[in-house]
């Protein structure tokens, strides 16, 4: 499943299943139920979930790639893309955050909500 999205694959559909993934992760894109930077299960991990062949997952994923909505990092995996350049060099800055944060030692809960503190400060 993918963390975020509340997914399911309807059988009985005449919109074949690689279509429903794709509008699906587009509209979790788009709702920011996927936010920028997210990453995506791996292609067979995702299809045995959804019960799925594994190149239906994958065309999904290209077809989101063409599409601008996800980004493939090789071995890294598939990530949701930023569609603005604001978006995009904030998904970097929350990157760079979230290594500098983990190699600090400090937890999830402790990392976001010192980001929140430095936000409101800014009144964002």
């Amino acid at each position: 499943m993918i963390e975020g999205l509340e997914f399911t694959v309807d059988a009985a559909s005449s919109v074949p299943p690689f279509e429903q993934l794709k509008r699906g992760i587009a509209g979790g894109a788009r709702s920011g139920s996927l936010p920028v930077g997210s990453r995506l299960p791996p292609v067979r991990a995702l299809a045995e979930s959804l019960g799925l062949a594994a190149n239906t997952v994958a065309r999904a994923y290209r077809e989101l790639e063409h599409d601008g909505v996800v980004v493939t990092r090789g071995r890294a995996g598939t990530f949701v893309a930023a569609t603005s350049d604001a978006e995009r060099e904030g998904a970097e800055a929350a990157a760079a955050f979230a290594e500098r944060a983990a190699s600090l030692g400090l937890s999830t809960d402790a990392a976001l909500a010192l980001a929140r503190a430095a936000l409101d400060a800014r009144g964002l």
